[in-house]
């Protein structure tokens, strides 16, 4: 190589570290509360905005109290970065978060859309689908900025995907007999809730500035997330905020996370904050700091802050307003995971065997047993296994999503569309364990480190699609798609389970809820 080969390789090379530096190219919209600044991706083909505030931040005497309107700003608000988790502990390992938080300040969404999509004319001409995600996490964790709920890829679909941070725990879900008073709807409690709705509100008035369609939004959630879906579909507040509904895992219909009536959680949440943090008084605990009560609360065991039946977001139990038909009247795709639930949760510590399997069944089931093994049989210790961990997903999660599916067909009069995930990753031991459905969802399986396989990448995409098509139209069948039938008993219940060979099958478990129905009531 002579010296003017050389000079030129090198002048090269340094001039790499440059152009990756270059900064993104930016782009705005306007809301109702001003300008923000959004950036497009290195590779041009996804326009972001992050960390928008969708409502006031609930600090100081907004600390418990329903969302109230973002305040305005002037000039251009930068929004490329994700706005603070919402206040919570370390509670699940799987949880990896890219914010600044936490913090109570921590009511931001965010948007992504093709750039193809929204660049060749005024976005109000746009209108692209919406899809609204909300994070899963009991309640207790989580937040928009994970990874694995990076929806640039899935907005090359066709849509327009939206999260956004919800109240937790807590900050979220404390009820109180003076909250209650001083709330204008005798209601306390599920401010979490009310923060999805006023996302929702948020979405409605100014989702067409960036291209999308305010008249075609889906909300779709994942665990929590999924049950908050049911639960904004059975709300008067949601009622024409959203067209469609997806739920990944999750249902208001089970023994999971069950919403007990104000009067019970007021009682029990006045208890905790003269026990716990030296005073009932409302004034006292709103000049306490973050970290104080949250510390006090996470020293509580179980599930003590989670959504109540206020007489307000609901107005009574979920499976109630279903009965009666006063939920929203929107398309339903849901279903759950293959292995949501754990074999140990119903052996202990014993081992696996048929035999402890059935002096576990009697113990539990009494007189009902014989039924129960018949429906989850154990004849070897494999098949002991398996049944116990087809039990275990069924009591935490199917059951529940069933009975939401079964609800929104009696008495609502649009499709549902019912699914399994049983693409088992590519685990020291495979499985398709509760949430491992989110990365194919958002195409992004790369936020986990895995031995990926081209079939996962085909469920993936397959997915991606199916859900944009759903938001779409309201039905996720598509060209070259293998069928999915709705969710009806003349189609013998057909359940699309996804696999490396994906396909459409009756349901041939149904005698296990009808069983479990029994036992659960």
């Amino acid at each position: 190589m002579n010296l003017r080969n050389c000079i030129f390789l090198l002048t090269l090379l340094a001039a790499r570290p440059l152009a990756a530096q270059q900064p993104l190219r930016t782009v705005q919209a306007r809301t109702a509360s001003g300008l923000v600044e959004g950036v497009v991706s290195a590779d041009n083909k996804v326009r972001t905005f992050k960390g928008i505030p969708f409502a006031a931040p609930p600090v100081g005497p907004l600390r418990w109290r329903a969302p109230q309107p973002a305040p305005s700003w002037s000039g251009v608000r930068k929004a490329v970065d994700y706005g603070p988790r919402c206040m919570q502990g370390r509670i699940y390992s799987d949880m990896i978060f890219h914010d600044g938080g936490p913090s109570e300040d921590c009511l931001y969404l965010n948007l992504w859309m093709a750039e193809a999509a929204v660049a060749a004319k005024p976005p109000e001409q746009v209108r692209l689908p919406v899809m609204v995600w909300i994070y899963g996490g009991g309640f207790q964790a989580g937040s928009s900025s994970e990874p694995r709920q990076d929806a640039g890829n899935l907005s090359k679909k066709g849509v327009m995907v939206v999260s956004m941070n919800y109240r937790l725990g807590v900050f979220g879900f404390f009820s109180h007999p003076d909250l209650a008073r001083e709330s204008g709807h005798n209601a306390s409690g599920n401010y979490g809730l009310l923060d999805q709705v006023a996302a929702l509100e948020w979405v409605h008035d100014n989702i067409a500035r960036f291209g999308g369609d305010p008249a075609n939004v889906t909300i779709f959630g994942e665990s929590a997330g999924s049950f908050s879906v049911s639960a904004l579909m059975a709300s008067p507040l949601a009622q024409g905020l959203f067209r469609r509904a997806i739920g990944e895992s999750g249902a208001y219909f089970g023994p999971t996370l069950p919403a007990r009536p104000r009067a019970e959680t007021e009682e029990t949440d006045v208890k905790f904050a003269e026990s716990s943090l030296g005073s009932a008084s409302l004034e006292k605990l709103r000049a306490m700091t973050a970290d104080e009560i949250l510390e006090a609360a996470l020293k509580q065991t179980g599930l003590r802050f989670a959504p109540n039946i206020d007489g307000y977001f609901l107005p009574g139990s979920v499976p109630e307003i279903y009965a009666a038909g006063r939920q929203s009247q929107a398309a339903l795709l849901a279903g759950w995971n293959a292995d949501e639930g754990n074999y140990r949760t119903f052996f202990g510590k014993d081992d696996p065997t048929p035999e402890n399997f059935l002096a576990q069944a009697r113990t539990r089931f009494g007189d009902k047993a014989d039924r129960f093994v018949k429906l989850y049989p154990a004849e070897t210790d494999a098949q002991a296994k398996r049944s116990a961990q087809d039990f275990a997903g069924d009591q935490f999660i199917a059951y529940g999503a069933w009975k939401w599916m079964e609800a929104q067909n009696r008495t609502g009069k649009s499709p549902v569309f019912r699914y399994e995930f049983d693409q088992a990753l590519p685990l020291p031991e495979p499985a398709a364990p509760h949430a491992s459905e989110i990365e194919f969802v958002f195409q992004v399986l790369g936020a986990r480190k895995l031995p990926w396989r081209p079939e996962d990448r085909k469920v993936s995409d397959l997915m991606g699609t199916y859900w944009t098509n759903f938001a779409k139209s309201g039905d996720p069948n598509g060209p070259d798609l293998p069928k999915w039938p709705k969710y009806t008993a003349e189609d013998g219940y057909p359940v699309m389970h996804f696999t490396a060979d994906s396909q459409s099958k009756s349901d041939d478990r149904r005698e296990r809820y009808e069983f479990l129905e029994g036992v659960f009531k």
